[in-house]
């Protein structure tokens, strides 16, 4: 009997060592996660605040939406992310129709909304700029924006100084926003290493895609505004993040190539 046992383990061992390795493979396999900035709202075109305030898609939006869509072409997703915002909703319903993707199952994060601006929702942008430009000593809100611009005004620091401005005491603070997008992140991430996924993409808005990436790169260009369509690119694996592409519209730029050209 000893002898049997010792053969049979002798047999099955190696299928066992086998079988453990290819679950450690699949395990640190990288997923590649795609994070998208919105298309252009109404909101965007009348420069007003838009954090959990909504407005639906320009058809400049909608345009730029397809743009990414067709420069994503080469790329199969195998599951995609918004939050409950209706303008995440449009973006990545047209990003996908220009595609070809179809049949999909969309899944909703709170996590990934807009920072939410409390009292200046709705209001200008240079009026919540300035507030926050004085806040920081900063001398006017064109100055601010100039900071922005450059990357050399951290989004920590221009997230807090609106929370502080915000008379209604209802703005979210960076470490807020901060922890909502990155437990969202990381339930993309297990869920992807959980499902096989390799490649997911995700639309969310500007400031929250900022936020989220805020501690994970030391790239200056994460301090930087997203523009519309924009792409930041996360690549995870076991556990742990690298933020390769921070604002590229080279989707956009590809995308329009292949659509100017029909």
């Amino acid at each position: 009997m000893k002898k049997w046992l010792a053969v049979l383990l002798i047999i099955t061992l190696p299928e066992i060592c086998f079988a453990e390795e290819r679950v450690e493979a699949v395990k640190d396999e990288a997923v590649n996660i795609y994070l998208v900035r919105h298309g252009k709202t109404l909101f965007n075109t009348f420069d007003r605040v838009q954090g959990w305030a909504d407005s639906p898609l320009t058809e400049e939006g909608l345009r730029v939406a397809r743009f990414v869509g067709q420069g994503m072409k080469g790329i199969k997703f195998d599951r995609f992310y918004v939050s409950d915002a209706g303008r995440h909703r449009e973006t990545i319903a047209a990003i996908l129709q220009q595609a070809d993707v179809s049949g999909y199952q969309l899944r909703e994060l709170k996590g990934l909304r807009e920072a939410f601006f409390g009292g200046f929702e709705g209001d200008f942008n240079e009026n919540m700029a300035a507030a926050a430009a004085r806040r920081l000593g900063i001398k006017d809100s064109a100055a601010l924006y100039a900071r922005m611009k450059s990357g050399a005004l951290p989004i920590s620091e221009a997230i807090n100084a609106i929370a502080e401005a915000d008379s209604k005491g209802l703005a979210e603070n960076y470490l807020q926003i901060k922890a909502r997008t990155q437990s969202a992140l990381n339930a993309i991430a297990e869920s992807a290493q959980k499902e096989g996924d390799k490649n997911v993409l995700v639309v969310s808005s500007g400031t929250a895609m900022q936020i989220m990436i805020s501690d994970l790169t030391n790239d200056s260009d994460k301090n930087k505004p997203i523009a519309n369509g924009a792409v930041i690119k996360i690549i995870s694996r076991d556990g742990k993040y690298q933020v390769s592409e921070i604002g590229t519209m080279r989707y956009i730029e590809a995308g329009r190539k292949m659509l100017d050209a029909r």
